[in-house]
């Protein structure tokens, strides 16, 4: 077992940071990221003799990247080019072109404000594309981490949604990762599509309208438990028990 220091202390090259989940990567202008192998996993924080195990790592890079090219072929929402996604040894890698420009959250509040505007006919765009089945385009469900940080199964199995309407949601939209034209300020990409799918729409929750994390912090409301509701009323209970 192996801290995050070690790890980040004998990076391979071209390999930028280690984070508890993932290995990121920088090529020229193709960036790199993959889920830790096993031999890989670290200490807890909490605990050096606990080791922290990434759940769906390896769910989470593959359903970004078919929720990318399910929104780059199906809307005009600006995302990076996918230029290939594999499996090799255990670990799912994704390499996207990079994109020119600064995050949101590096903007002033009035040059937010003009984003936001723009961010938000995005998010209508994105749900206009419905569907009965819960989760990714590729049929994996990788819930919000809100909904998932405490815990989940490692593997949801569930049925198709006949008493609600579900959008496509992004489930994880921070200033961080909505990067601008810093002249024009127009959006030229969104990011960190791990969690994106098919659910209701009240999974879309506006963590975009401040920096941080895209989870209740400080006074805000946490809604994990309404998320938990839907997620477990719709669990193929059949195929679970098996």
């Amino acid at each position: 077992m192996v801290c995050q220091k070690q790890l980040n202390d004998y990076r391979e090259p071209n390999c930028i940071v280690v984070t508890a989940e993932r290995k990121y990567f920088e090529v020229g202008n193709i960036s790199i990221k993959r889920n830790l192998r096993q031999s890989e996993w670290q200490s807890h924080p909490f605990g050096h003799d606990i080791v922290y195990v990434p759940l769906q790592g390896r769910e989470c890079i593959l359903n970004e990247a078919a929720a990318i090219k399910f929104v780059a072929e199906n809307t005009n929402v600006p995302v990076s080019k996918v230029v290939c996604c594999f499996e090799d040894n255990g670990a799912a890698y994704l390499m996207t072109e990079d994109v020119e420009g600064i995050a949101m959250d590096d903007l002033n509040d009035e040059q937010r404000e003009i984003v936001e505007r723009e961010l938000r006919t995005y998010i209508e765009t994105l749900h206009n594309l419905k569907s009965k089945k819960i989760g990714g385009p590729s049929g994996l469900v990788v819930p919000p981490i809100r909904a998932t940080y405490q815990r989940y199964p490692v593997a949801w199995e569930l049925k198709e949604c006949e008493d609600e309407e579900l959008v496509f949601c992004h489930n994880n939209l921070s200033q961080a990762d909505i990067i601008v034209d810093p002249e024009t300020l127009k959006i030229v990409s969104i990011g960190m599509w791990e969690f994106a799918g098919f659910y209701p729409s009240y999974f879309e929750a506006p963590f975009f309208t401040r920096d941080g994390p895209s989870f209740a912090i400080d006074e805000e409301v946490d809604d994990t438990e309404k998320l938990l509701e839907f997620l477990h009323s719709h669990q193929n209970v059949s195929r679970h028990d098996r």
